[in-house]
């Protein structure tokens, strides 16, 4: 398949300080590609440095096989064929719904007929037809993003980038516009690189995803991959987790797909057995980070270990308990089917495939923001690093 998008070695600093550093990676053709990172992670300035409004300090970029940026070259946004969407629409205020579409039929050389009749066409397609005579001003901020939409697919660009462009909306209009912008990008046959700290959100959209911290890409997986086998602390913390529970390692057992059964000591007699990339040895310190779909009430007859309830709330799809373990360490998340009493004492079971063991590095710190990922949980196929297919 055709290589839409590959960056190697990419660098950029301000001052002495690197956004990005050493960032490789490539994407292929007709592939939509979810970076996904904390603030301050660089997907922004990642994807400034592809659209060309940035210059890296070190590496190269290319698109499509041709080179468009390295230290001492650089191709100017506008030649290099591709369209953005801005977290604010970034639509010109004078211009009607209309007008902002056809604009980016410009360069093409159109007649002004068929460039209005792609532009109505394409407005239709995103549900904003009745809206082409409106100025952005006279627009809800979810029909802006719209026309954004539409002004970045009527020209058919190979590549489309997105930056953060649904985190200003309410959640309602969120998930519809994100389905329609899967829809509309994957009938065009685009490639995509959407940029967000929303781990939904990246899971949902993303044939793979990205995860960058500090400048750096940690890991580069399907979604299903990279739910199931976080490769640090670092990425399962980011992409959900209900808790994390410190211990020591009591044994370690190499697993049929080359990871690592650990059994950890708790602490009070307590005892997990969670899942490792790596082996760690027996009395090492360690992390294991419990995904919310590795943990549910039970029996205490059946349980692995004893919870109090320290809040019990409906979903909708049913409840959510945090649980607090007895001897320490606290559960949040937890999904279950029935309603538990606030302060009850409860068996709690532990799946230990979904249970992430690290070891406890104090510079691997969990993001500021995490969140829980409602994802399959039914990969354990490898996947090539650095490559997006």
């Amino acid at each position: 398949m055709t290589t839409a998008l590959a960056c190697t070695d990419l660098a950029k600093r301000y001052g002495r300080r690197y956004v990005i550093d050493g960032v490789t990676f490539a994407v292929e053709a007709s592939t939509f590609l979810s970076l996904l990172g904390p603030s301050g992670s660089g997907k922004s300035t990642l994807l400034r440095l592809i659209c060309g409004f940035e210059r890296p300090q070190r590496g190269e970029i290319a698109l499509f096989g041709r080179t468009v940026a390295t230290p001492t070259y650089h191709l100017p946004p506008e030649r290099r064929n591709l369209a953005l969407v801005f977290q604010d629409g970034a639509l010109w205020p004078h211009l009607t719904a209309l007008e902002n579409v056809r604009f980016a039929l410009r360069r093409r050389g159109l007649p002004r007929r068929e460039e209005a009749v792609l532009a109505r066409a394409v407005l239709d397609r995103v549900g904003l037809g009745f809206a082409a005579d409106r100025y952005p001003h006279q627009l809800s901020g979810g029909e802006q993003q719209r026309v954004g939409l539409a002004r970045a697919l009527v020209a058919r660009p190979p590549l489309i980038l997105f930056d953060e462009p649904l985190s200003a909306l309410d959640a309602e209009l969120r998930e519809q516009l994100r389905v329609e912008i899967a829809t509309l990008v994957r009938e065009s046959g685009a490639t995509a690189i959407y940029v967000t700290h929303d781990q939904q959100e990246a899971f949902a959209l993303g044939d793979r995803v990205g995860v960058l911290k500090d400048g750096r890409l940690i890991q580069l997986a399907d979604p299903q991959h990279l739910y199931a086998r976080p490769a640090s602390r670092f990425v399962a913390a980011f992409t959900g987790v209900a808790g994390e529970l410190r211990g020591r390692v009591l044994g370690c057992s190499e697993r049929p797909d080359r990871r690592f059964d650990l059994r950890l000591d708790l602490g009070g007699g307590r005892r997990l057995v969670g899942v490792g990339e790596e082996p760690l040895s027996p009395g090492a310190a360690a992390v294991c980070c419990v995904r919310p779909s590795a943990v549910w009430p039970v029996g205490e007859q059946a349980a692995n270990l004893r919870a109090v309830v320290r809040e019990c709330a409906f979903s909708g799809a049913g409840w959510r308990y945090a649980l607090e373990l007895e001897g320490g360490g606290l559960l949040a998340g937890v999904a279950g089917s029935e309603p538990l009493r606030l302060g009850e004492v409860v068996g709690v079971a532990f799946d230990p495939h979904h249970c992430h063991v690290f070891a406890d590095d104090a510079r691997e710190a969990p993001p500021a923001t995490g969140g829980s990922v409602d994802a399959a949980d039914n990969s354990s196929r490898p996947a090539k690093e650095g490559v997006v297919r």
